[in-house]
């Protein structure tokens, strides 16, 4: 897996890494401690050495990135995790981790950036892009909605991730367009709801069809 897909697996990796370029050459304009952490009132309520921000948080998302290859290597499915659904795996970490240096530099710089209206505009489009991707996932123990019921039957894995998908599509949409009211509450609460709901959906199929 990791063989065929060498090429991506080193583009995704640069991508992760590239924040801490990017803060090098900005390290004269950046202040010594910076924002890396914000309330859900949108102010920010944490704050890590420039060193910290520049450097260790890109390393860290790196680590985390190749931790979950390698989960995912090492899945005993792993054949069911081949093309697209490997493919998200692959782009999550690089995604968050440009997005989290965009917000951190901005911020850091003084630009005005509404945490409370960017983060759910994001979140709403990953999970619109994901929700697409779920309904591919095949049965396996690293990607999808692994619950008991999924886990252990075939057919449950296929109706949940295909209701999911559809849930997390909607809910994304929903989410981005809640966005604009910058009422973080609602954010959580359609997490919640996106999380929540395809469980319980397996859970009643599988008791429907015990």
């Amino acid at each position: 897996m990791i063989r065929n897909n060498k090429g991506t697996l080193i583009i995704s990796s640069l991508l992760i890494l590239l924040p801490i370029l990017i803060g090098i050459l900005l390290w004269n304009q950046l202040p010594e401690s910076i924002a890396t952490h914000w309330g859900l009132d949108g102010e920010a309520d944490g704050w890590s050495s420039r060193t910290f921000a520049v450097v260790m948080l890109p390393l860290i998302m790196f680590m985390v990135h190749w931790l979950c290859v390698l989960v995912t290597v090492a899945d005993p499915k792993r054949k069911n995790i081949e093309g697209k659904p490997f493919g998200m795996v692959l782009w999550i970490c690089p995604l968050i981790s440009l997005m989290a240096g965009t917000t951190i530099y901005a911020t850091a710089l003084g630009a005005e950036l509404n945490i409370n209206l960017f983060l759910p505009i994001i979140m709403g489009i990953m999970f619109v892009v994901i929700g697409n991707y779920l309904p591919k996932c095949k049965p396996n123990y690293t990607v999808g909605i692994k619950v008991p019921w999924t886990l252990n039957d075939e057919e449950n894995w296929n109706h949940t991730h295909r209701f999911a998908g559809k849930v997390w599509v909607v809910g994304g949409l929903v989410v981005i367009a809640t966005a604009f009211l910058e009422q973080p509450f609602i954010f959580l609460v359609f997490l919640l709801i996106m999380a929540v709901i395809p469980m319980l959906y397996s859970y009643l199929y599988y008791r429907k069809h015990q």
